[in-house]
């Protein structure tokens, strides 16, 4: 046992010991959890990229331009709010235990993806609405789905096929 186990603390290479909770303590806040874990030095991605199609991954990884430019980690994944949905609450519940700060979903169509993702997790979601050639209104019904989510399911908003807003958007967040 180190000498900080012995004093109620868990030691992480590189950043200041962290208290422990012992059984009757409060534990730490989700807002100071968080700021501890901004403070650890880590090359996990701080970015998720999620977008509803293979289809849409050439568009999407211009936000992962962004990011890669400014020295950000980040992830992609594709994964479908109306074929997948346990996929994207699984990870979305997951993302901020796995270091993530932001995610930017991308999705054309009905474009429920952000919405989806923002149901599942109180990170910043970073709606991309994608046109499609199987769309009627040419972008306008992803743009729609994108802005009007309901009291309590926030999602920020870039324009039409716009990743690379999202990408800078998302290092606003972060403070990056």
């Amino acid at each position: 046992m180190t000498d900080a186990e012995d004093e109620g603390r868990l030691e992480v290479p590189g950043s200041e010991p962290v208290p422990v909770v012992a059984p009757g303590e409060i534990p730490l806040t989700e807002a100071e959890a968080a700021h501890a874990l901004d403070d650890m030095p880590t090359d996990a991605p701080r970015v998720g990229i999620i977008m509803g199609s293979k289809s849409d991954w050439d568009t999407m990884q211009k936000a992962g331009d962004v990011l890669e430019a400014a020295g950000v980690h980040y992830e992609m994944r594709v994964m479908s709010a109306h074929r997948e949905p346990d996929v994207v609450a699984d990870y979305c519940r997951n993302a901020q235990m796995r270091g993530l700060r932001v995610i930017i979903a991308g999705a054309g169509l009905s474009a429920a993806l952000p919405g989806a993702a923002a149901a599942h997790t109180g990170l910043p979601v970073i709606g991309v609405p994608l046109t499609s050639s199987l769309s009627a209104a040419g972008g306008l019904d992803a743009i729609l789905s994108v802005v009007q989510m309901p009291p309590g399911v926030p999602v920020a908003a870039v324009g039409l096929d716009n990743p690379k807003n999202a990408g800078q958007l998302a290092l606003r967040i972060i403070g990056a």
